[in-house]
């Protein structure tokens, strides 16, 4: 597949880039031809400014759009940073401890299967961190063959349905597991402390003031629907060619939402990260959620372990990836998440201490039954995470 379109914009004409960025820049092209994504783009953030835009490809190729700075990507598991939030917001209301146990919140669960009632003793900051032992999916019946299967479920009636015939995998904290459906249940608890819907709260106390108001979740508003990006999965041929397949612009991740459902622009991502990193001009100290409260969430809970492959960090704090760096006065723990869904791969690295981030998104995913190139591609995405890390320290 042809690259058909490179939009490229940097610092002042004429000068050139620091080396860890070059590298980047060559690495995130180079990932992008070989691994035929159709669209992409990432953003350099230094202290509450965009210093570095880069797009490159096709936001829709039958439609010939490039992808520009309006281009809306779907952020997939980054929002599980946003859920997170507004629980801490929550909490330093006193409205709620993150040692409560869940099913306090979400009666429905003691309906698992356990043989010691383990479920009772789940918390929130078990879910927070992924070590409630919950399983990673929270649908595992669809066939991507079968157009009439959602693609996630819609209601909470059906996940209740399937709670008796699910078991914690192990003893809640006792190590790391990642979990889409702990995020649901955060979402619960949400709703019945506040009294709004999950994305009412998110609207309201996240996204507003920030002033991210390009983003969304789920399906388009008509006023922003021309400038999402389409999904893409892409497989080589037995020919050695490289082909894609366009699979619509607009998906609902129902129920799921919580844990994987927004949508927005770079320029919209940026003023969330700029909102940890305690840079973003929008809003004053502590507005959304206090200082403290956000590097509590970045302390080590638990570590990753080698099993989860994708850019590898080290531990988990309360929702966010952490990468230690660093020895003595000049260590620094770097921030982060990845996120992979419906054709999306997307991923966001902070440095707290300078206020430096850089963050990516791609349109286009390897189909699972292209199960080496598959491989490579998570490869080839590890490896982006791992320079860009070197770029924000």
């Amino acid at each position: 597949m042809k690259l058909l379109a490179v939009v490229f914009l940097s610092g002042p004409l004429g000068v050139s880039l620091p080396a860890q960025e070059q590298n980047f820049q060559a690495s995130f092209e180079a990932y992008v031809k070989e691994d035929g994504i159709v669209g992409a783009a990432y953003v350099i953030v230094n202290k509450g400014q965009i210093t570095e835009s880069h797009c490159l490809g096709m936001a829709d190729l039958e439609m010939k759009q490039p992808v520009n700075s309006k281009t809306i990507f779907h952020w997939a598991s980054i929002t599980k940073t946003l859920t997170a939030v507004a629980v801490m917001q929550i909490r330093d209301r006193g409205k709620l401890s993150l040692d409560d146990p869940i099913i306090q919140y979400v009666p429905e669960l003691t309906r698992l299967h356990s043989q010691d009632n383990s479920i009772a003793r789940v918390t929130i900051r078990h879910l927070l961190s992924h070590t409630s032992g919950f399983q990673s999916p929270t649908w595992p019946y669809r066939d991507d063959t079968k157009s009439w299967q959602p693609f996630e479920p819609t209601q909470w009636e059906q996940l209740v349905a399937m709670m008796p015939y699910q078991e914690l995998s192990f003893a809640p904290g006792t190590k790391f597991q990642y979990s889409n459906p702990g995020f649901i249940y955060l979402a619960r608890v949400i709703e019945k402390i506040t009294g709004d819907p999950y994305q009412v709260y998110v609207q309201k106390n996240i996204l507003t003031p920030l002033a991210m108001t390009r983003s969304y979740y789920n399906i388009s508003p008509y006023h922003l629907a021309g400038d999402r990006s389409n999904k893409y999965t892409s497989h080589t041929d037995s020919n050695g060619r490289s082909e894609v397949v366009a699979n619509g612009r607009e998906f609902d991740t129902g129920i799921t939402a919580p844990n994987g459902g927004l949508n927005a622009p770079l320029e919209d991502l940026a003023k969330w990260v700029e909102f940890l990193a305690g840079t973003n001009p929008t809003v004053g100290a502590n507005t959304i959620l206090a200082r403290k409260s956000l590097e509590e969430m970045w302390h080590p809970v638990t570590p990753v372990g080698p099993d989860f492959a994708i850019a590898t960090p080290e531990f988990m704090g309360l929702s966010f990836f952490l990468y230690p760096r660093g020895m003595g006065a000049g260590a620094v723990t770097l921030v982060g998440h990845t996120g992979h869904q419906a054709g999306f791969a997307t991923f966001f690295v902070m440095n707290p201490r300078n206020g430096r981030a850089l963050i990516a998104a791609f349109n286009t995913s390897r189909a699972e039954a292209d199960r080496d190139a598959y491989g490579k591609s998570n490869l080839g995405f590890s490896s982006l995470v791992q320079q860009a890390l070197k770029v924000v320290q």
